[in-house]
């Protein structure tokens, strides 16, 4: 053999290919080196579970605490002042009827009949001055008729102001007050009823009662504008008796009123009163005519 021939499987150093082989890494085979393991996961925590809520709980945890918007409570407000209100009139309809409702079966119907009668009045008012309008549109002589129209008028304002005497039907009311618990306000009371019974003229112990008559307590006596008077006190009144008494008899009346304070009442019917007591006429301060 050779110098030149060299064996086969035989490296030769220092040649360019062992060269590059040692500089190289040498080669891992593969599954030699094992791959890192994975760092493990903390565990989680597992949260309890939740207890199921029942009906009733979910809807007290629903309600409560309240949430309540300014729209709701402005409708809260208006519906409470409503049911105030509502409260109220029921409570004052049960007041005005509760004064009725011990009344006997009588007393009603007298109620009723003088209703009716204060409303026949009424009717009857009107149809008369309808008819005098008639009469001055249809009379020949117009300035004639208004004329006596006028004296007419003139004579009944007359009884109203107090100014010229009247007679007529009426009842003679008289109040015995021995123990003096009789007050002025009790007798304007009676005035008052007997007004709204229809009395068109009346006269307290000799002074006239007209639309500005004041009355007041005056020591042992009521004074009746300004005139002091005295026990008994007796009432002249002009109008259609059968509505008079039962006006002053009505249940919680006058005539009950009065008794309450053990005076003795009387009521009299008569078909002819005599009122004689006259008021000065008194010119007015401020109105006028308007048609001045």
């Amino acid at each position: 053999m050779s110098d030149d021939e060299t064996p086969k499987g035989s490296e030769v150093p220092g040649t360019p290919e062992n060269r590059l082989r040692k500089e190289l890494p040498e080669e891992v085979p593969a599954g030699a080196a094992a791959a890192p393991e994975p760092e493990p996961e903390p565990e989680k925590e597992e949260k309890a579970p939740e207890p199921s809520l029942g009906g009733r709980q979910r809807l007290v945890e629903g309600l409560w605490p309240p949430r309540v918007t300014r729209a709701q409570l402005i409708v809260a407000v208006l519906l409470f002042g409503l049911g105030f209100g509502l409260a109220v009139q029921v409570a004052s309809n049960s007041d005005s009827g509760s004064a009725l409702r011990g009344a006997r079966q009588e007393d009603l119907v007298r109620i009723l009949d003088e209703l009716d009668d204060r409303t026949q009045r009424l009717e009857d008012e009107k149809q008369r001055l309808e008819d005098q309008r008639t009469e001055l549109r249809n009379s020949s002589n117009q300035a004639e008729e208004a004329r006596k129209q006028t004296v007419e008028k003139e004579k009944q304002l007359g009884i109203l102001a107090g100014t010229v005497a009247a007679q007529g039907p009426g009842i003679t009311l008289t109040i015995d007050d021995a123990k003096g618990t009789v007050q002025a306000d009790m007798l304007l009371d009676a005035i008052q009823e007997l007004r709204a019974a229809g009395a068109e003229a009346i006269q307290v112990n000799g002074v006239r009662v007209v639309a500005s008559t004041y009355l007041t307590d005056s020591g042992s006596g009521v004074s009746v504008d300004g005139n002091k008077i005295t026990q008994p006190y007796v009432f002249k009144v002009i109008g259609k008796p059968q509505d008079l008494e039962p006006a002053l008899n009505i249940p919680g009346g006058v005539v009950q009123t009065l008794e309450k304070e053990q005076a003795t009442v009387t009521v009299d019917r008569s078909t002819k009163i005599v009122v004689d007591a006259l008021r000065a006429a008194k010119r007015p301060d401020y109105a006028r005519s308007s048609s001045q």
